[in-house]
């Protein structure tokens, strides 16, 4: 539906000249989903399950920062700034530039990680042919191929994608009590709207209001069946 307006809006304006009215014009309503969500424990069972120590990095990387899987594709060997423990982002979605954190925990898996890698003149952390030398990275394919092929070695019915990892970040960062703006900073959200769905799944939150069925007295009694 969406793609045949944008093609009648492109035929109207550009072809006919003719004026086009948004306010009039009924595009469908976007549907809000919420995301699938790991506990903690099966993040553990999803990286303990990784085919091999490359996708192992994989999934810790995109648990550890949040980053899209495109903007894990790019990273460069001289984003990780061990100094100042942060990565930097570069080029992320709408274009923009941003850091996040560097916990020493993934340090030091990243440096047991360029350790591995038979060649090391790439510039790029994760080469698209480990083997030798490459001037490009790796493809978005290899973090889903790690993400599916771990998931089903741990045996989780929940489908899982580098997205997921990203969703789980935020949701455990909200749960440690990180605050909406801070992850929102961390995540390049462009709106604190895309941020406040995790509100939706996060256990603190959902456990913090008790339900009304708490409140009522009931008899411990069961009613007898006729």
């Amino acid at each position: 539906m969406t793609n045949r307006l944008s093609a009648l809006r492109f035929f109207y304006t550009k072809t006919l000249k003719k004026a086009w009215s948004v306010a009039e014009t009924p595009y469908p309503k976007k549907q809000r989903r919420i995301p699938t969500i790991l506990s903690q424990e099966e993040v553990v069972r999803l990286i303990d399950a990784a085919g091999t120590a490359f996708h192992r990095t994989l999934l810790i990387t995109l648990y550890g920062t949040g980053l899209r899987c495109a903007e894990l594709t790019r990273l460069k060997v001289s984003d990780i700034d061990s100094q100042r423990m942060v990565i930097h982002v570069r080029s992320g979605k709408w274009g923009k530039d941003r850091d996040v954190m560097l916990s020493p925990k993934l340090l030091g898996e990243l440096r047991e990680h360029w350790r591995r890698l038979p060649r090391k003149s790439s510039a790029w952390l994760f080469p698209g042919n480990r083997w030798h030398n490459s001037d490009q990275p790796i493809d978005t394919k290899t973090p889903r191929h790690a993400c599916q092929q771990a998931a089903k070695r741990a045996g989780l019915k929940k489908a899982v994608h580098p997205h997921t990892l990203r969703h789980c970040f935020a949701t455990h960062l909200l749960e440690a009590g990180a605050d909406l703006h801070t992850i929102q900073i961390l995540l390049g959200h462009h709106d604190l709207k895309e941020t406040t769905v995790y509100l939706h799944v996060s256990e603190r939150h959902l456990k913090a209001t008790a339900s009304p069925l708490d409140s009522l007295q009931l008899k411990s009694e069961l009613p007898r069946e006729e």
